[in-house]
């Protein structure tokens, strides 16, 4: 069943500005954590160089499949089922890897399982980025995003919004490299790591 999230449509294009260069020479990517499946078909609408893999939990291949079957691109491919922490993870080698707002949902137990199948599938040279709210020393970077963090932890104790030093402390027993710290609206960031050769 098609789903729709509001928040895919008002930061896809910010989005799209900053993988639009990461990604210019990529040709696979992996998306991880597709969701709806919004953001597979726009991204891959707009760079129809890449050949963009899907892929989520089983829950939500109904509503991802349902948009990629609408939309009729031959770039975007039906999604993988992926747990980041009991896999399997692909056995493809990607170029470029994506997730949006799944660190903050996630355990740090499966932020940190996430982070090593990252680092065994992306090729050497190329970059993973992470859009979501993050923390900086700890520290909530607005109001609305220590209200959101409230919000998740009331949810489920094991979520909340992730500390940048955490998540970069962790990249780098992977093999990454934080190359880019970008603004997006809302109080979000777009994080860019490269893979070392």
């Amino acid at each position: 069943m098609k789903q729709y999230s509001e928040a895919c449509d008002q930061n896809r294009a910010p989005i799209l500005h900053v993988i639009r260069d990461v990604f210019g020479s990529a040709r696979r990517v992996l998306e991880i954590g597709s969701g709806t499946g919004q953001h597979a078909v726009y991204f891959g609408q707009q760079l129809p160089h890449l050949q963009w893999q899907t892929s989520d939990l089983p829950g939500s291949h109904a509503s991802i499949n349902a948009w990629i079957n609408e939309a009729n691109l031959r770039n975007v491919h039906a999604p993988l089922a992926l747990d980041v922490v009991t896999g399997p993870w692909p056995e493809t080698i990607y170029d470029g890897i994506f997730s949006a707002n799944t660190t903050h949902i996630m355990s740090w137990p499966m932020v940190v399982s996430m982070f090593a199948g990252i680092g065994q599938i992306l090729a050497p040279g190329a970059s993973f980025c992470l859009y979501g709210p993050f923390n900086y020393d700890n520290a909530y970077t607005s109001p609305s995003n220590e209200r959101f963090d409230a919000w998740l932890k009331d949810r489920d104790p094991d979520s909340g919004i992730r500390n940048l030093q955490d998540l970069d402390a962790l990249a780098m027993t992977h093999g990454l490299q934080l190359s880019a710290d970008n603004g997006m609206p809302a109080n979000n960031r777009l994080l860019v790591w490269r893979r070392q050769a």
